[in-house]
Order: C-alpha cells, then sequence, then structure tokens
C-alpha cells in the first residue's frame, strides 16, 4: 500500500512538472527525464543535484484514530540552485523563487489516484492519495547555492487485505 502511495505520489508530481515547466530537465543515466527524482531509488551521490526537486521519504505511519485508517508517510523535497552561468550565478535568489513556484504549481490539486505500478500496464487501486500543503523551510546558504527544503503529508485510505 506505501509503495503503491508513494509511487502514485511521484509520478503525479513528475508528470504535472513536464506540463507546469517543459524546460525543468534532467539528465539520469543517458535519459532526459522532468527534474524530480526518488532519493531512494537513484544511486546514491556526494552533493545534491542542482535544479531538480529530490522526493526524501522521512516518517511512515497510520491513524487508526480516524474513521478509516489512513496510510501517512512525510516527503521533504529537497532543491538547490546556483542561478545561471549566464548571470554568474546572481539570479539564484529568482531561480530559487521559480522552483518554489513551480513546486506549488505542481502539487496543486492535492491529490491524484492511487495506482500499482510494479506491472505493465500500472493498474488502478481504487485508492485515492492526498496531501497537505506544502511547509517551506527557510532558504540555507551553502557556498554558492540557495537550497530550500518543503514538507507535505502524504496519505491514503488503507484497503483491507493490502499491504
Amino acid at each position: 500500500m506505501m509503495v503503491d502511495t508513494k509511487d502514485a505520489f511521484y509520478v503525479a508530481l513528475r508528470d504535472r512538472l513536464r506540463t507546469v515547466n517543459p524546460e525543468r530537465k534532467m539528465l539520469v543515466r543517458g535519459a532526459l527525464r522532468p527534474a524530480i527524482l526518488v532519493e531512494d531509488a537513484e544511486p546514491v551521490s556526494e552533493k545534491m543535484p542542482r535544479d531538480v526537486y529530490v522526493l526524501r521519504w522521512t516518517e511512515l505511519g497510520s491513524d487508526p484514530s480516524l474513521p478509516q485508517t489512513m496510510a501517512i508517510t512525510r516527503c521533504e523535497i529537497h532543491y538547490c540552485t546556483v542561478g545561471t552561468e549566464d548571470a554568474c550565478g546572481l539570479d539564484r535568489g529568482k531561480a530559487l523563487a521559480a522552483m518554489d513556484a513551480d513546486l506549488r504549481a505542481i502539487l496543486k490539486p492535492p491529490s491524484t489516484p492511487g495506482m500499482n505500478y510494479s506491472s505493465t500496464p500500472a493498474t488502478a487501486t481504487g485508492v485515492t492519495v492526498f496531501w497537505t500543503e506544502p511547509l517551506f523551510f527557510p532558504t540555507k546558504t551553502t557556498r554558492d547555492s540557495l537550497e530550500r527544503v518543503a514538507s507535505v503529508t502524504v496519505l491514503a485510505r488503507c484497503v483491507e487485505g493490502v499491504q
């Protein structure tokens, strides 16, 4: 259940980014794709990639006190920029604001159909995956880059018999 929830969230954001800002791309293992990745599904990297949204899953749980048991996970979305070469990085604040705006846009609407991507084609799980408004943490300056973390709580109704 939680894997399907995480995958559905990632795919929704990836596909929305392709629409919101088709120029925000990255090259990963020879493939050009939207600039969003799941940290635990990619090779370990010493430095965070620039101008890319990195999804980091940090908490996992459920809330049996709700009328229906909900699977709950927290996702931190990390990103950083050094601005553009043409501006010698002097536009990094503007570049970070653009990434903030793109992130806000791809998080709307705050839901997507649950899908199981373990087979091709993907199959609907009959669950809706939804998430909270993002909480944006203060900008962190590290040498020439500006970094930000936004956090959302992602939820899905647990279906009996589905893990």
